[in-house]
């Protein structure tokens, strides 16, 4: 298969309920390609992530990953004892030790070298997030998965976790599937947006689903201000002879309930 995961028909239900959380789901992630899922509070973006990862029981449909596909996942809440110590080098080496060679590769390819010693209970909510990230790239995944991964950092922490997102598929050559609500940040940083509501409501291009009549009905004067946002970049970055057609040709569909 050409895709590294790709999901046809997906329904899931409420656990212990009948109560439909999405229906009705295709959805694909190709090599190298930065998907970004959006949608309200409930919509199911959590629940389509863990269906993907075959952490979820599907009421129907199926899932399809590629053979030997390694995945690094950020998920969207990591509990931590803050009264157990714990080292964030103890942290890496857990479920599975590494040496120190490769923890501190890890750590320097997120932009946190040298806090390997520091106790998880001392770090920002930033430097969390990278070494989570860290962790997660220490398999040399395929594809990065993260859920929600921007939670409680301020706007310069968002913009700049985004652009190590990038920096990171870029050098290792990993896909990246991210749930987000940081709409303003995310139609920058994506090649193709999935917006969800129980079920997909339209997909495509940053720009084309900002235009979206459905994209629109959701998030209202945000998605407005995401377009805005999009469009400067996007204009800038051609300027700078930065930005060229990724060559992947992904139209927009917009689907119906």
């Amino acid at each position: 298969m050409s895709a590294l995961i790709e999901a046809r028909g997906l329904t899931i239900h409420r656990p212990g309920s009948a109560e439909t959380v999405l229906r009705d789901v295709d959805f694909r992630i190709d090599p190298q390609e930065i998907v970004t899922v959006v949608g309200p509070n409930g919509s199911g973006k959590s629940s389509l992530v863990r269906a993907l990862l075959g952490h979820m029981p599907l009421a129907a449909g199926h899932v399809a990953r590629r053979p030997g596909l390694r995945i690094g996942y950020v998920p969207q809440r990591v509990q931590i004892d803050t009264a157990m110590p714990m080292t964030v080098r103890r942290f890496l080496s857990l479920p599975r030790r590494i040496n120190d060679a490769e923890a501190r590769t890890a750590l320097e390819r997120t932009g946190v070298h040298g806090i390997d010693r520091r106790q998880l209970a001392q770090l920002s909510g930033g430097q969390f997030q990278r070494v989570l990230l860290a962790r997660a790239l220490l398999h040399r995944p395929h594809l990065l998965v993260l859920d929600e991964p921007t939670q409680g950092l301020d706007q310069p922490g968002i913009v700049a976790f985004y652009q190590l997102i990038a920096d990171l598929r870029r050098d290792t050559g990993a896909a990246v599937l991210m749930v987000s609500h940081d709409l303003l940040v995310v139609m920058r940083a994506s090649d193709r947006v999935v917006c969800l509501n129980g079920h997909v409501c339209c997909e495509g291009t940053p720009e084309h689903v900002s235009t979206a009549p459905a994209y629109r009905a959701l998030f209202g004067a945000e998605a407005q201000g995401a377009l805005a946002l999009y469009r400067h970049h996007h204009d800038h970055a051609h300027d700078d002879g930065c930005l060229a057609d990724d060559g992947r040709g992904h139209a927009a569909r917009t689907h119906h309930a």
